[in-house]
């Protein structure tokens, strides 16, 4: 490794401490302290140097999935589908999901905004067994009368029983149960992220993918192929939630009328 690459490492790392470092002394002045630091506001957030995502081609998408069988693959194919992160994929309800109209609602995501995607019809039969397995075991959960799901902010004491509800259960809840103390109280919580990208990692090596592929890189390719496919890019920015469209036009990287010039070897 060049000494180039060892300063661009260290470089990294440094921002990530100075960042999490500022959030911590914020946290403590604001939720402990209860005192306003105004001086703190002139403080710059160390910048992230930003690299173009890894796409997979169709082809390489299909070549990862055909070695993924059961929820891994259906979670795949939804992040696919639909663009969602990963954290967003698995803290999904079953109110989230959309059948008729085939559409996604995806709630707090990043920048705690809600949003609407779209719902692959080639997963519906898929989706419907995997809400039926969740009612069935919801059915079990609820007759041992001590299992609960989380529910987000304060929405437990506003409405007490709405964490004992079918509705709020996770489409991809978690084998087994997390016993809280406090509470006293077994929480059926979602799969967690890290069981999911060890399957997924194991697949692209199968896969014999050269590419530095992760689960959010089925993110990256949804949206360069509907770009690719033609859609508009201000549409790719609403599946997506992105905040500004210079966001959505990384992905245009790929695309040789995204970047407006053709090479003079061709």
């Amino acid at each position: 490794m060049t000494t180039d690459m060892y300063e661009h490492k260290w470089n990294y790392l440094t921002g990530q401490a100075q960042n999490q470092a500022l959030q911590g002394i914020l946290y403590l002045y604001k939720k402990v302290i209860h005192k306003d630091v105004g001086w703190i506001e002139d403080i710059k957030h160390v910048s992230r140097v930003k690299h173009l995502p890894f796409v997979l081609s169709k082809d390489e998408v299909n070549k990862v999935l055909s070695h993924l069988e059961g929820i891994p693959l259906l979670i795949s194919k939804l992040l696919y589908g639909s663009g969602m992160r990963l954290s967003e994929c698995l803290g999904l309800r079953v109110q989230d999901i959309d059948l008729d109209y085939r559409t996604i609602t995806v709630r707090d995501g990043k920048g705690e905004k809600d949003r609407i995607t779209i719902l692959p019809d080639k997963i519906i039969a898929e989706l419907k067994q995997q809400i039926q397995r969740v009612k069935n075991l919801f059915i079990r959960d609820r007759a041992k009368k001590n299992v609960e799901v989380p529910l987000p902010y304060a929405l437990d004491r506003k409405y007490p029983n709405a964490s004992k509800e079918f509705n709020w259960q996770y489409i991809f809840p978690a084998k087994s149960l997390v016993y809280v103390k406090e509470s006293k109280k077994n929480l059926r919580v979602h799969l967690h992220q890290s069981t999911f990208q060890k399957i997924f990692k194991e697949a692209v090596r199968k896969a014999d993918i050269t590419k530095h592929a992760s689960p959010h890189t089925l993110r990256h390719s949804f949206a360069t192929h509907l770009l690719q496919a033609g859609y508009d890019i201000r549409t790719v920015q609403e599946l997506l939630g992105h905040n500004s469209v210079k966001t959505t036009m990384i992905y245009t990287h790929v695309l040789n009328r995204g970047i407006g010039v053709r090479s003079p070897l061709d």
